[in-house]
């Protein structure tokens, strides 16, 4: 289930994501073709026949951090907003340049990084990794992008912190 939910609520749910409003282009060459801002991505996974405004996930830990020079599939360019040190692993929180922030969970394996806040790079979203989400009601995407815009008279069953 945390590795292949199946709607936004439940990606958001179980452990930390990265949702990102997408326009899916539909299946090409066991593929689905996604658009988010100006960037096309490739997802193999999920509602790959989908189309239209929907989402795709992908967890922090799938996410790679490139230098900024990178170029390849499904790459998207960022800036460093913040490095949080927890011992074994760093925990990057990236604007992109669609507006839309996204974390990478990095282990610590010795290799040097310049990363710091500020720094341009790519990030990588792996088409593997990348999972399409079926279009879901327009209030269990509020309650999972943002909780605090929850109804206020108790219909959200369960409250959900924001990615």
């Amino acid at each position: 289930m945390y590795e292949e939910p199946e709607t936004v609520f439940v990606a958001d749910f179980l452990g930390v994501s990265n949702l990102m409003p997408v326009t899916a282009e539909g299946a090409e060459n066991g593929a689905c073709q996604v658009k988010h801002g100006d960037f096309v991505l490739r997802a193999n996974r999920g509602e790959i026949d989908q189309r239209g405004e929907t989402h795709v996930v992908i967890r922090p830990e799938r996410v790679s951090i490139e230098p900024y020079e990178a170029t390849g599939e499904n790459r998207v360019p960022g800036m460093i907003d913040r490095v949080v040190y927890h011992g074994a692993s760093e925990q990057l929180v990236i604007r992109l340049a669609t507006g839309d922030v996204v974390q990478a969970l990095l282990v610590r394996d010795g290799s040097q990084h310049d990363w710091s806040q500020g720094t341009a790079v790519q990030v990588h979203l792996p088409a593997d990794a990348l999972r399409v989400l079926p279009p879901s009601g327009v209030a269990e995407t509020a309650v999972a992008l943002a909780p605090e815009a929850a109804p206020e008279d108790g219909t959200a069953a369960v409250e959900v912190s924001a990615s």
